[in-house]
């Protein structure tokens, strides 16, 4: 098992490899936060004028005597960050980030469609939980609605259509429900399994 970890690894840091890297350009960076401080981490980057994003998705708790809904981080343990690589050290200064997530000790940039496509999503009222992260399945492409241009693994559970994104650099899934009539026909894009 150890084995496969490191050679997902491996293939997620060449995958990323294309994303250029000036030190000057911002891009968005998965910040790993400690246990359960991502919201108070928000808030010190919010305070610092960093550009940042926290998607959050709301849940019932049940408790012996009561129901309370939360609202919980939609990836535990990160917030994501969009700066210039020079100025990381703000981020890294940040009470309770541990590490900007990376490849041999440097940062690895996420895809700007891969945060875009769940912020659009939340502004659209989707309804985004956590998901355990796939590596396998039947590959998509979205071809119009708020996840246009995503590519994803499609599940189909009582009746209704899921889409499922994977962000391969922090091994995390999100699960949003999507009507078939987005997705590409299969002779535009072929289904096929990773």
């Amino acid at each position: 098992m150890k084995m496969a970890t490191i050679q997902h690894k491996r293939e997620s840091s060449e995958n990323y490899a294309s994303i250029p890297l000036d030190g000057l350009q911002p891009h968005w960076y998965a910040a790993y936060t400690c246990a359960q401080h991502e919201k108070r981490v928000q808030e010190h980057l919010e305070q610092r004028s960093i550009e940042s994003f926290l998607p959050l998705y709301q849940t019932v708790h049940r408790w012996k005597d009561r129901r309370v809904q939360l609202s919980l981080a939609l990836f535990p343990g990160y917030v994501f960050v969009r700066l210039a690589l020079r100025d990381r050290l703000e981020v890294l200064r940040t009470p309770g980030v541990a590490r900007l997530v990376g490849f041999n000790g440097q940062p690895a940039p996420l895809r700007d469609e891969e945060i875009d496509g769940i912020r659009t999503c939340l502004v659209h009222g989707y309804h985004l939980k956590p998901h355990p992260y796939l590596e396998a399945g039947q590959r998509v492409r979205i071809s119009s609605g708020p996840f246009q241009g995503l590519e994803g693994i499609v599940q189909r559970k009582k009746g209704r259509l899921r889409f499922i994104i994977s962000l391969n650099l922090i091994l995390r899934s999100v699960l949003a429900e999507i009507n078939e009539a987005d997705l590409e026909p299969p002779s535009w894009h072929p289904f096929s399994t990773c």
